[in-house]
Order: C-alpha cells, then sequence, then structure tokens
C-alpha cells in the first residue's frame, strides 16, 4: 500500500528571515514577469486603438496580431523546461528577458505583418518560458516559511504591468507611437539590466539534463498524481474564467452599459490596482492557510465577482468586481504553483515539470477562450451577459473539480 502524499500544514511561521540574496532573487524574478507578461501581454491591450488609429494595420489585422502573444507564450511553456537542460537556468532567464526587450524596439516599426507577427510570437514565447521558469529557479534557493512572500513578489510583474497598461501607455502615447513601442523597449532593457546579476545559480546536486529530470519526475505517488491531474484541469478550465474581464471589462463599461470610454478606463485603473495587490496578497494567504484552500477561496471569489459582472450594472458592484478579478489575474498563478508545491513537496525537478504542464495548460485554454469568446460575442449581439455568465460557470465548474479532487484524496 503506497504511503499518503505528504503536504506541509498551515501553521504559525517560525523566524526565516530573507538575505539580501533571496531579495535581489525576487526582485529579478519581479523584473522577468513585468517584462515578459506583465508589458509585453497587457500594455498591447492598451495600443490597439492606436494602432488602428495611426492605420499601422487594419482592425481585424490589429487584433489578430494581438493573438500572436497567446500563440508564442504557449510555445514558451513548452520549450522552458527543454531550454535548461540545455543551458542553465541564469543563461535562459536572461536571454529571454533579451528577447522580450528586443521585441519592443522592433515593433517601433510595422515593416509588415509578418514582421510585427513575429515579434509578437517572440515577445509571448518570452513570457511563457519566464512563467514556467522564473519561480521555480528561485524559489529552492528561498526560506520554505518565505516562499509564499516570495512568489507574491515574483508575479507582482504581472500586476504592475496591468496597472502599466491603463497609467504608463498613456502618457507616452502623447509622444507618439513608436516613441510609446521605444520608451517600452527603454523601460525592459533598464529592468533586464537591474535584474541581470540577481538569479541564483544552480542548486548542488539538482539534475542537469531533461533525462534525470523526467526520471525524478517519473517516481511520483500515484496519489499525487492523481492530485496534479485535477489541479491541471482546475487550472486550466479557470482560464475560461479569466478571460472576459480580461476582453470586455472596459467595452462593458463604455458601450454595454452607455457610460463612455473614459469612464471604461477608470475601471480599468480599479482592475490593474486589484492586480498590483493580487499576487502578494495571495502568496501571504498560501503562507496563512496553506495554498491549496487559498487556492479554492479565490475561485468562490472570483465566480462571485464574475457573475456580478454578468447580472449587474450597478457602479459600486462593478468597482468591486474589478478589483477582485484584477486581484486574481496575477494571483493565481501563485496559488497554483503554490498548490503544486504542497503536492510535490521536496522535489524541485518535479514541481518544474507540473508547473510547465499546468501553465501550458492554462495558455492552451486562454487563447481557445478568446477566440471563442469573440466568436461567441459577434454571434450573439454582442450579448455582455452571456459572455460574463459563461466566465462564472466556467470558475464555478473548476471550484467543483477541486472539491471533488479534495473529496476522493480523503475517501
Amino acid at each position: 500500500m503506497s504511503r499518503p502524499v505528504s503536504a506541509p500544514q498551515p501553521c504559525a511561521i517560525p523566524e526565516a528571515p530573507l538575505s539580501m540574496r533571496d531579495l535581489y532573487a525576487a526582485f529579478s524574478g519581479l523584473c522577468a514577469s513585468l517584462v515578459a507578461i506583465g508589458l509585453a501581454r497587457f500594455a498591447y491591450t492598451a495600443l490597439v486603438p492606436p494602432l488602428i488609429q495611426a492605420h499601422w494595420f487594419p482592425a481585424a489585422q490589429t487584433v489578430a496580431l494581438g493573438a500572436a502573444n497567446f500563440a508564442g507564450y504557449l510555445a514558451g511553456a513548452l520549450l522552458g523546461r527543454p531550454l535548461v537542460s540545455v543551458w542553465s537556468n541564469r543563461a535562459v532567464l536572461r536571454g529571454l528577458m533579451v528577447a522580450a526587450t528586443v521585441a519592443f524596439f522592433a515593433c517601433a516599426w510595422p515593416v509588415s505583418v509578418a514582421w510585427f507577427f513575429a515579434w509578437r510570437f517572440i515577445s509571448g514565447l518570452a513570457g511563457g518560458g519566464i512563467m514556467v521558469l522564473v519561480a521555480t529557479s528561485i524559489l529552492p534557493h528561498v526560506p520554505a516559511p518565505r516562499r509564499g512572500l516570495v512568489m507574491g513578489t515574483i508575479f507582482l510583474g504581472l500586476g504592475l504591468g496591468i496597472a502599466a497598461s491603463g497609467t504608463l501607455v498613456p502618457h507616452l502615447l502623447q509622444f507618439g507611437l513608436r516613441e510609446t513601442w521605444l520608451g517600452l523597449g527603454v523601460l525592459s532593457l533598464a529592468l533586464t539590466a537591474l535584474s541581470w546579476y540577481g538569479w541564483p545559480g544552480q542548486l548542488p546536486g539538482a539534475p542537469a539534463s531533461a533525462g534525470t529530470a523526467t526520471s525524478a519526475s517519473a517516481a511520483i505517488l500515484p496519489e499525487a498524481r492523481r492530485k496534479l491531474r485535477w489541479l491541471y484541469a482546475q487550472y486550466a478550465i479557470n482560464a475560461f474564467g479569466l478571460v472576459p474581464t480580461m476582453l470586455l471589462l472596459v467595452d462593458l463599461v463604455a458601450r454595454g452599459l452607455g457610460r463612455g470610454s473614459s469612464v471604461g478606463a477608470s475601471y480599468w485603473v480599479l482592475y490593474g490596482i486589484g492586480a498590483i495587490a493580487g499576487p502578494l496578497v495571495c502568496g501571504f494567504a498560501g503562507d496563512r492557510i496553506g495554498f491549496g484552500a487559498a487556492y479554492r477561496g479565490a475561485l468562490l471569489l472570483q465566480g462571485l465577482a464574475t457573475a456580478v459582472l454578468a447580472l449587474s450594472g450597478h457602479p459600486v458592484a462593478i468597482g468591486v468586481a474589478a478589483v477582485v478579478l484584477g486581484a486574481f489575474t496575477p494571483g493565481i498563478a501563485p496559488l497554483g504553483l503554490g498548490a503544486i508545491q504542497e503536492t510535490l513537496p521536496h522535489d524541485p525537478a518535479a514541481q518544474r515539470a507540473a508547473w510547465s504542464h499546468a501553465t501550458s495548460a492554462f495558455a492552451l485554454f486562454q487563447a481557445l477562450a478568446g477566440y471563442g469568446y469573440a466568436w461567441m460575442f459577434a454571434h450573439s449581439r454582442e450579448n455582455y451577459a452571456l459572455i460574463f455568465g459563461c466566465g462564472a460557470v466556467a470558475v464555478a465548474l473548476a471550484l467543483v473539480l477541486g472539491w471533488v479532487a479534495q473529496h476522493r484524496a480523503r475517501a
């Protein structure tokens, strides 16, 4: 009979101060997620109208070019682990940040649709690779009681990127569209330079090849393997719950409720405020009550907030929902990774493999959700309630999957 899966139980956190090296590594992780995901993905949302107005590309092509980042993100999630089987974590993370930075500069010149698509794809690839590698490269070096805090700090970059899309980008656009791309490139270059020496090296005895990592992952206990499958499904389905707000929050307020684009933009700022706080709050909650419990609580709040957007037009209700959903857009990442670490304690190689699978599943379902909701929106006469209602149902399904998995584990 196989032994049960052990998971760290939430308790009072013992003293485990972070060293300056730990803090620098966390800051480097924040820079990486800000450059390759926060800015590379979310800044483009704010740049879509100016790209169309400046006649760089037709409207349909501009939207399709945004999807190139999603495709690249999926490729990066799949390629992250193979890359570190050839080069070190440090070299790969540096290279991905440089690639994302170069993509900003390249996008300042609309040479052709193929040129722009390629660089948007490369920026997405950098984001997917960094999502898979950044936390799993840093956290094994951090004291266990402080990993939730460090995870929150790393993924704070996503929230800062969302906030920047509603604040920094409009200011840069006052100088021109090309200057905006160049400004984002300069910022990314500065962040890449600041983080350059912060990446930790390989752990002593860490697997040096993909084959070793695969054999380590093969030793996962059957109970843990089953739990991971439930986590993958739950994390992937949750993408269907997050995408409606990412796509339509501003449009819901501006056109759906008839309150204008400026009011819609103000709700995006609220979404950004939530996104800044979300990773740190979620990481802290995971440290205190356990990541599995915190994840289930996050799904419950996320589902309620999405249902509010489907059912209510009250300004205060929509504002609260925007903050809550903004918090969980980046905050769900540390919760998902933390739940994987609780399932696979003391096995960094297996954790990285599992996180790669979860990120790939999320990326795939996110892309499917984006195209699916766009089709549904166009063929339902722009029915906002239908789109957000589908998102709420998806989150409810993810919550039910978590409950079923927990029930079966206790049986």
